[in-house]
């Protein structure tokens, strides 16, 4: 069922795509509306989120419930390929926010557990990323159905790791802006080169060894497939400074990542 649900993506890319809806660019006004409201910059420069406040507000809350039941109306089988590629990024987004502060107050999104899936799925109870959590074009989707079964084969970009946030510090930040088609590539380079170049993305220490996130080991085929083509990426998007001290590295030495929850103001 899952590989169906990309397969169908990728078939539209070929055909006339068809307008977004207005009750669709509805949504993103208001999901843009509270994403301003809500995220802040934390002192360590990640962005944060107010989860408190807004778990405390039911206005805000009711909002993006909104949200996801208007992008989950949508068809995005017959959207343009970078429309799809904004549609899925927002809809993960979403979908973890409201998982994270229907949950709040956790420590981290890992203490959120995934129900109805087995009980020897033993990764069920480290997220909740296995379970269903929305219906699009009638076929029910967990979040790592939206990443790993219809972002990452469909699109082949490792910019999706850069798209989609999964509440932590570790992550790429939380754009305070919807994805859109218009200024996706664009938008997807800005927010590669933000992450490669905070400690979080990549650190050479002292001593020459090169410390990166977990993303690129856990994602290492989408990044050249080995240690020399996670340093050909970050050298890609890294600024002056960081790229002097990747010169000549043919891999990284270790990785690391913080799953604490990317909470404002702590």
């Amino acid at each position: 069922m899952q590989r169906i649900v990309f397969t169908l993506c990728l078939l539209a890319f070929a055909a006339p795509a068809a307008a977004l809806t207005p009750a669709h660019d509805a949504a993103l006004k208001t999901y843009r509306a509270l994403l301003q409201k809500h995220i802040t910059p934390r002192s360590d420069g990640v962005a944060g989120v107010a989860y408190a406040k807004w778990r405390a507000s039911a206005q805000d809350r009711a909002a993006l419930d909104q949200v996801v039941a208007a992008l989950a109306a949508e068809k995005p089988s017959q959207l343009s390929r970078d429309e799809a590629f904004a549609y899925w990024a927002n809809l993960y987004n979403a979908v973890t926010l409201k998982v994270v502060i229907d949950a709040y107050p956790i420590a981290s999104i890992k203490d959120v557990k995934s129900a109805g899936t087995s009980f020897f799925d033993v990764k069920a109870y480290l997220g909740p990323w296995r379970e269903k959590r929305v219906t699009v074009e009638g076929r029910e989707l967990s979040l790592d159905d939206i990443e790993h079964s219809i972002m990452r084969p469909t699109f082949k970009d490792p910019r999706v790791h850069y798209a989609v946030n999964c509440a932590s510090i570790g992550c790429p930040d939380l754009k305070p802006e919807p994805w859109r088609a218009e200024t996706l590539s664009a938008d997807l380079d800005a927010a590669a080169r933000a992450y490669v170049n905070h400690p979080r993305g990549a650190t050479v220490a002292a001593d020459g060894g090169l410390t990166v996130s977990s993303i690129y080991s856990w994602f290492q085929e989408d990044f050249g497939g080995d240690g020399a083509g996670v340093v050909a990426h970050l050298t890609k998007y890294a600024q002056p400074a960081l790229a002097a001290k990747l010169k000549g590295k043919t891999g990284f030495d270790r990785d690391a990542y913080d799953w604490t929850l990317n909470e404002a103001g702590k």
